[in-house]
C-alpha cells in the first residue's frame, strides 16, 4: 500500500494505530487516557479496578494483562483514530503480528522505570521488519527511578533506531514531573533538524548554511521519515495522570502517514484480524477495509489460506457496526467494523481476490502439547466441544481427541494454558486438569513409497493406490493425481484427498507429517456398492503403508534466540548455551555487553530463560521465538496414536467398529 504524508484535513480522515508494549509498561492505561483526553469516555478506567474499555474480558481484568486484540476509537481534531490495544505477553506475539497487518502506524510504550525489556526488543524487531511507522511513548516519568537521557541512549542502542524527542521531562522521578515541548524553542528545532538531516537534503542544506529551519519544516521532514520507518519520534509522559498525552496526540496527528486508500467503487478488500464470541454465543469478527465498501446484508466472497492453497467461501454479513461510525451501516476504506453473521469466519480471512493473501503471515505452529481431561466424570464431550470453540476464536490453538475421553491442546506457552483453563471454567463451567506440557515433533518422508489396495482385498468396497514422496522444506502436504480424469466420481476423489491429509496428522511415530507429496496413482469403485465411507475408511491404510515404505525422520522444533549479557559472564552463558545444544550464528560485542544469536531446541528454552538471571546478576536479556526445526538425535520419540493404527488391520478395524458403536 502507498502511504501519504499527513496534511491538514478538510474532511475527517482515519488512521489505525496499534498500542504495543512489554507487560506492565502501561499500554492499556495509555489507551484509557487517550480516550479520556479526547472526551470519548467520562473517566479513564483502571487496570487494577477492572474498569478498562479494552480489557473487557474478565480474565484480562483479573490478570491485568491484555490477551486478545481489542479496538477503541476517538476523534482528535479532524482525525478519527482507531486504537488497537494488542497483547503484551510474549506468548501472544502471534496475536500481535496478526493485528499489525491492518495498521497504519504503531505506538510502542516503554517504561521510564523498567526501561527497554526483552519483549520491547521483540516488538521493535517485528515493527522494523514490517517497516511500520512507529512512535515511542516513554511512560511513568512521575515514578521513582524514572530515567530520561540515559534511557534515550539505551533506546537508540538496544532497539537500533534513530530517535527524535519531541518533548523534554522536567523533574522526572517525582510526583511533580511534567514536560515541555522541544519544537517550541530554537535549540529543540536545531536538535531535531540535526537528526533528520542525515536523510533530508533540504534540512542538511539549511543547517550547513547556518540557517535555522522553521518548526513546520521539521514536522514535514519528520513525517516523511516516519512514513519510511526511518526514525521514531519520542514523547515522554505519564499515562496515569495524562502528562505528555497532548504531545502524543499532536505527534499522531502530524507525523503518522495516512494510507492511500482504493476507490470506494472498487471491489471490497479487507482483512479479519480478530474474532470473538459474545455472551449469546454469536461470533463477531473485526474487519479492516482497504478498498471498496461493505454494507449490512451484503453477500461477500471470502478467502483464506488453507492446507491446499487458497480456500474460498461465500457468506452474508448480517450485522455491521463501524468502529467510531455514525450508524449508517456502511464500512468505507480505512475503517474497521465489527461484523456478524459469518458463521465460519476465522482470523486471517480476507475480502478481495486470492492475491489479497499474498502478504498473509504463516505463523510457526505451536511447539507444546498438553493433555487435558475434565475434573468431573461425564464432561469429556463437553470439554472437547469447548476446546474446539476456543480454537475457532484462535486458529493457532488446536485440539484433538485422545483415548479415554481426553483431549490434547496445542500451545505456545504455560501462560496460554492457564488462560485456556480459566476460559473453560468461566465460559463453559468446566474444571479442566492439564498434564505437564510436552514438545510437539514433526515427521518428514525420507524417500518415496507406494501402496495399493484393490477391491476385494479389504473390507472396503474401494480400490486406491497412493505414492508418498519427500517434498522441499516448507512445502507442507501437496496433492496430485495421475489417474484418468472421470475415472472416479468427484465425491470419492475428494474423500480420498481429505482423508489422506487427516491421516498424515499422525505419521509412523505418531507425529504430524509435513513436506510430502501425495499422488493418487490408482482408483477403482463399484457403481452399485461403493460409498464415500469406503474410500474414507481405506485411505488411511494405503497412506500409512506408502509412508512406511518411504520411511520418515522425526524433527524437533527449534527457536531462534538472542541473548545479551555482561561481558564478564561470557563463560557462564556460553556453558549454558552449550548444554542447551544451541547453534551459534553470531557473537557481537556491544559496549560492556555481548550479544549472541542462533537457534536451539524448543525443549531448552525454558531452562535457559530460567537460568540466565542467576548467571548474569539479573542483567541478562533473553529473546526467542519458534523458528525451524532439526533432526532428532538418539532415541526417536513416539506419540500414542488416536486413529486405531491403520498399519495394523485388525486393530484398525476394531477401532472403527468401536467408533460406530459409540456414534462416531
Amino acid at each position: 500500500m502507498t502511504a501519504v504524508l499527513p496534511e491538514p484535513a478538510t474532511e475527517p480522515t482515519t488512521v489505525n494505530i496499534g498500542i504495543l508494549a512489554h507487560v506492565d509498561a502501561g499500554k492499556t492505561t495509555l489507551t484509557e487516557r487517550l480516550l479520556f483526553e479526547t472526551h470519548t469516555i467520562e473517566r479513564p478506567g483502571s487496570v487494577d479496578e477492572g474498569t478498562t474499555q479494552t480489557d473487557s474480558d474478565e480474565i484480562e481484568r483479573r490478570r491485568g494483562i491484555t490477551i486478545r486484540t481489542a479496538v477503541a476509537s476517538f476523534t482528535y481534531r479532524s482525525l478519527q483514530v482507531n486504537l488497537i490495544d494488542t497483547p503484551g505477553h510474549a506468548e501472544f506475539i502471534a496475536e500481535v503480528e496478526r493485528a499489525l497487518r491492518v495498521l497504519d502506524g504503531a505506538v510502542l510504550v516503554v517504561s521510564a522505570v523498567e526501561g527497554v525489556q526483552a519483549q520491547t526488543r521483540v516488538l521493535m524487531r517485528t515493527l522494523r521488519a514490517m517497516a511500520l511507522p512507529t512512535l515511542l511513548f516513554v511512560n511513568k516519568i512521575d515514578r521513582m527511578g524514572a530515567r530520561t537521557d540515559d534511557l534515550l541512549a539505551d533506546i537508540r542502542d538496544t532497539l537500533s533506531v534513530r530517535t527524535v524527542p519531541l518533548n523534554r521531562p522536567l523533574a522526572p522521578g517525582t510526583p511533580d514531573a511534567t514536560v515541555t515541548r522541544v519544537l517550541g524553542d530554537a535549540a529543540g528545532v536545531a536538535a531535531a533538524a540535526e537528526v533528520l538531516a542525515d536523510s533530508d537534503d533540504d534540512l542538511l542544506a539549511a543547517l550547513v548554511a547556518g540557517e535555522l529551519p522553521e518548526a513546520a519544516e521539521v514536522w514535514r521532514g519528520l513525517a516523511a521519515q516516519v512514513a519510511d520507518a526511518g526514525v521514531c519520534p519520542v514523547v515522554f509522559g505519564s499515562a496515569r495522570d495524562g502528562t505528555g498525552v497532548a504531545d502524543l496526540l499532536e505527534t499522531i496527528d502530524r507525523s503518522l502517514p495516512r494510507t492511500a486508500q482504493e476507490s470506494e467503487g472498487s471491489a471490497p478488500r479487507g482483512t479479519v484480524f480478530a474474532v470473538e464470541r459474545g455472551g449469546d454465543g454469536e461470533k463477531t469478527g473485526f474487519l479492516r477495509l482497504f478498498g471498496g465498501r461493505v454494507r449490512e446484508r451484503e453477500r461477500l466472497t471470502w478467502h483464506r489460506l488453507g492446507e491446499d492453497g487458497v480456500d474460498t467461501y461465500r457468506a452474508t454479513v448480517t450485522g455491521l457496526d463501524v468502529v467510531g461510525g455514525s450508524g449508517d451501516d456502511v464500512l468505507r476504506p480505512g475503517g474497521i467494523a465489527r461484523i456478524r453473521g459469518v458463521a465460519d469466519l476465522r482470523v486471517g480471512d480476507c475480502l478481495g481476490g486470492p492475491g489479497t493473501l499474498d502478504g498473509a503471515t504463516r505463523f510457526p505452529p505451536p511447539t507444546l502439547e498438553s493433555v487435558v481431561s475434565p475434573r468431573r466424570a461425564g464432561q469429556a464431550a463437553r470439554l472437547h466441544a469447548a476446546l474446539l470453540e476456543l480454537a475457532a476464536q484462535d486458529p493457532l490453538i488446536n485440539a484433538r481427541s485422545l483415548a479415554g475421553g481426553r483431549t490434547s491442546v496445542l500451545l505456545y506457552g504455560e501462560v496460554q494454558k492457564e488462560v485456556i483453563a480459566e476460559r473453560l471454567r468461566e465460559q463453559f463451567g468446566i474444571e479442566a486438569v492439564f498434564n505437564p506440557s510436552r514438545i510437539i515433533y514433526t515427521e518428514r518422508p525420507v524417500g518415496t513409497g507406494s501402496a495399493r489396495v484393490d477391491i476385494g482385498r479389504s473390507p472396503f468396497v474401494a480400490g486406491i493406490g497412493l505414492q508418498v514422496t519427500a517434498a522441499p522444506r516448507g512445502a507442507g502436504v501437496q496433492w496430485s493425481t495421475e489417474t484418468e480424469k472421470g475415472s472416479l466420481p468427484q465425491a470419492f476423489r475428494t474423500a480420498i484427498q481429505e482423508t489422506a491429509r487427516t491421516a498424515l496428522h499422525q505419521g509412523l511415530y505418531g507425529w504430524p507429517v509435513t513436506d510430502c507429496h501425495i499422488t493418487l496413482v490408482h482408483n477403482a469403485f463399484d457403481n452399485a456398492c461403493s460409498t464415500g465411507g469406503d474410500f474414507r475408511g481405506l485411505t488411511p491404510v494405503v497412506v500409512m503403508r506408502a509412508l512406511a515404505r518411504a520411511g520418515s525422520a522425526v524433527f524437533e522444533p527449534c527457536h531462534a534466540f538472542e541473548v545479551e549479557f555482561p561481558a564478564d559472564t561470557m563463560a557462564a552463558v556460553s556453558g549454558l548455551l552449550s548444554r542447551a545444544e544451541a547453534r551459534i550464528s553470531a557473537t557481537v560485542p556491544r559496549g560492556g555487553f555481548w550479544r549472541i544469536s542462533g537457534e536451539l531446541p524448543a525443549r531448552s528454552v525454558t531452562g535457559c530463560k530460567t537460568a540466565l538471571p542467576g548467571l548474569t546478576r539479573g542483567e541478562g536479556v533473553w529473546w526467542s521465538r519458534p523458528e525451524g526445526d532439526r533432526a532428532v538425535r538418539g532415541d526417536t520419540p513416539r506419540r500414542a496414536r488416536t486413529d486405531g493404527n491403520p498399519l495394523n488391520t485388525a486393530e484398525y478395524m476394531r477401532s472403527r467398529l468401536l467408533g460406530r458403536r459409540n456414534g462416531g
